[in-house]
């Protein structure tokens, strides 16, 4: 899996080594830091474009994101998409949740998710919701939802 950085710079390590890393620097610089992780995705005619982003966010001092890109070309309905989504970020989430407890680094995980039922993103809602609530997860969809819904977005291809 490679993960790069917003100006594009590719992650020589694992992901793992280099948010130990990222958190390690912010704290020798006194920052407080908070996670957030989400995903989007876009499709392009028989392609879906995924981008997951790791969002710090340093209390009072911007942030900074690591972002992966792939893409899929299985046809799934939007619901499925949706969930494809929170699944992407839950595997990102889990594999760093031990970690950021170690340095206690609060974690959110973000789903593109439209909490209005006007739209078609929120038949997916409860059972997202459902997924990430279970993981042990703070949840947060739409329009509290900026690692999905904002990073992510400007990095879908």
């Amino acid at each position: 899996m490679t993960w790069k950085k917003f100006s594009g710079e590719i992650i020589p390590s694992s992901i793992h080594e280099a948010v130990e890393n990222a958190i390690e620097r912010e704290y020798r610089q006194g920052n407080k830091l908070k996670v957030c992780i989400g995903t989007d995705s876009q499709v392009k005619g028989p392609v879906t474009d995924y981008a997951t982003v790791i969002v710090f966010i340093r209390e009072k001092k911007g942030a900074f994101m690591f972002i992966h890109q792939d893409r899929s070309s299985i046809k799934m309905s939007i619901k499925e998409r949706m969930l494809t989504e929170v699944q992407k970020s839950i595997e990102v989430a889990y594999s760093l949740c031990d970690l950021l407890d170690l340095y206690h680094v609060d974690l959110e995980v973000h789903a593109d998710i439209n909490t209005n039922p006007m739209f078609k993103s929120n038949q997916a809602l409860h059972d997202a919701m459902g997924y990430i609530l279970s993981m042990g997860f703070v949840f947060k969809a739409k329009p509290e939802a900026f690692a999905s819904s904002a990073c992510a977005n400007k990095m879908v291809h």
